[in-house]
């Protein structure tokens, strides 16, 4: 079954509901990365919250890259989403593993550490990416993005993210949805929103139970009026390929490249994000410098 987004809003515009079934996403980087139990977890929670965040993109060529580095053994969390959801990551660490927390969970604020900071830069194609930053509360991913979104865009916003892992360390389920309080909302309305947060189960716990979309708005917005407006599917989609790779290498300093020269065999590139290697001959990648030279 595909990953999708759901969005629906308040029938007052006071409040808003972005939700994101992730199971098959979270479960193909799991295949790539080769994660642990504990990195299936928080890669996949920041892939969920990538997606959600670049959901709220405005424009088919913005991209939003979402990177954790809070100083723990799992080490820098990168993901990019587009403005449709589609998504891909990586972590520094992919197969370490940890001890359950003093909750029995899969340990990922351990994992994550919160000696760090959470970054969201956002490329609107207009020059200077926007960069914002807010230091990490727990590493459990969901609280981070809620300080986030309080600190860096003045928006009220609860995030809910997670992930089931089974014993074989398949993935049962991945989710997750972003509450966001818009301007001009009744303190009725948000306190209804509050009573319905503290009585609604985990994402991955509902999404384990076969809910659906509508299923999780319906709790999160009970006894609100509200519509749902749109649902698209999402994926793991790496944008990586030979052409840029080779632009890359040509792209280096001249004494870069004469190093490289003297290595034996073809010159290897490796993606992060879906672990595709691609080959180069030296002599291909001067000549595409040339070639480069000559535009330029």
């Amino acid at each position: 079954m595909s990953s999708y987004i759901t969005r629906a809003v308040t029938e007052d515009g006071s409040a808003r509901i972005i939700f994101a079934d992730t199971t098959q996403i979270v479960a193909d980087a799991a295949a790539i990365h080769q994660t642990s139990k504990t990195m299936t977890a928080a890669l996949g929670r920041s892939l969920t919250a990538a997606a959600l965040m670049g959901s709220l993109l405005k424009d088919k060529d913005n991209t939003l890259t979402f990177q954790l580095n809070g100083g723990g053994p799992a080490g820098k969390i990168v993901c990019v989403s587009d403005y449709k959801g589609n998504v891909r990551g990586y972590a520094e660490n992919p197969q370490i593993e940890l001890m359950p927390n003093s909750a029995g969970k899969l340990d990922v604020g351990g994992a994550v550490g919160k000696d760090g900071n959470l970054t969201i830069i956002k490329d609107m194609g207009m020059g200077e990416p926007y960069v914002g930053m807010c230091p990490l509360v727990s590493g459990e991913i969901g609280d981070d993005v809620t300080q986030y979104f309080a600190t860096s865009e003045q928006t009220p916003t609860i995030c809910a993210l997670g992930v089931r892992v089974n014993q074989d360390h398949t993935v049962k389920s991945a989710g997750g949805f972003l509450l966001q309080v818009l301007p001009g909302a009744e303190e009725a309305v948000i306190d209804q929103l509050e009573a319905n947060i503290k009585l609604i189960p985990s994402v991955s716990a509902m999404i384990a139970d076969g809910k659906r979309a509508e299923d999780v708005i319906a709790a999160a917005l009970k006894k609100i009026e509200y519509q749902l407006f749109d649902e698209f599917d999402i994926g793991y989609v790496c944008t990586c390929g030979r052409e840029r790779y080779l632009s890359a290498l040509a792209g280096l300093s001249q004494k870069d490249l004469d190093e490289l020269a003297v290595q034996e065999g073809p010159i290897e590139a490796c993606c992060h994000f879906c672990n595709k290697k691609y080959a180069f001959d030296i002599s291909e990648i001067y000549r595409r410098k040339e070639d480069m030279s000559d535009v330029h």
